[in-house]
């Protein structure tokens, strides 16, 4: 049976979830600049035993949140370095996608335009198809200022995600494109769960020492545990 944990603190939302057999648990609550008081206390409550019996630890590692990634990757590296676990890196705006599918927004063959709002007038995004009921990721994840957000082709746009908090500022051809729009929709790990499986599955792991968030801005730059020196 495998057994996956699940953390994501990308945005406001501050969510768990584990994996066990066709099992999922999964708690989820709004908490802006709180994750660090709540974290701990969630994965205690999911995991009660520790992390004894997990085989990986999946994580959304941005884009997002610069400090609540870095919160994420902090846990994600304690928990796999404690415990001997691999990691499962899996795209928030990836997983943000595969909310939408779960949810009924988007279906098969289903073009989805994934954003989340960056918070300085800037808005990240990236392009997906939904292919066998997952997320087919057709661009790669990008920052761009609404204005500037273009996609080339014709084909029609689930658009979802914080980052339509700009969508008047979004080029008028593009929005004609848009058959559905749902700014409400937010990354969460209990929809890690589908594509950390597929990782797990294909081999695509990492070690606790290689956990880093995707900040996507070249400027930002998270230091892996090898970078950060001597601990105290």
């Amino acid at each position: 049976m495998t057994r996956i944990l699940a953390i994501d603190t990308s945005t406001d939302a501050c969510s768990v979830a584990l994996l066990s057999g066709d099992s999922v648990q999964a708690l989820l609550e709004h908490a802006p600049r709180r994750h660090n008081q709540l974290l701990l206390g969630m994965l205690r409550e999911l995991l009660p035993d520790g992390p004894s019996g997990l085989d990986a630890v999946a994580y959304g590692c941005g884009p997002g949140s610069f400090t609540g990634l870095r919160i994420t990757a902090s846990a994600v590296q304690g928990i796999c370095f404690a415990a001997q676990l691999p990691a499962l890196p899996v795209s928030t705006l990836a997983s943000q996608v595969q909310t939408a599918i779960r949810l009924g927004f988007a279906a098969e063959g289903s073009w989805v335009l994934s954003t989340l709002d960056a918070h300085i007038g800037e808005l990240y995004w990236a392009l997906f198809e939904v292919v066998d009921a997952r997320p087919r990721a057709v661009s790669a994840d990008s920052a761009c200022d609404p204005e500037a957000l273009t996609i080339s082709g014709d084909q029609p746009l689930i658009a979802v995600g914080s980052g339509l908090n700009y969508q008047n500022a979004i080029p008028a051809q593009l929005q004609s494109r848009f058959t559905r729009t749902c700014p409400e929709l937010e990354p969460c790990a209990e929809d890690l769960l589908p594509l950390a499986q597929r990782a797990l599955a294909a081999g695509e792991i990492q070690s606790a020492d290689a956990v880093c968030p995707v900040y996507v801005r070249d400027e930002i730059r998270w230091k892996k545990l090898a970078e950060q020196g001597p601990r105290s």
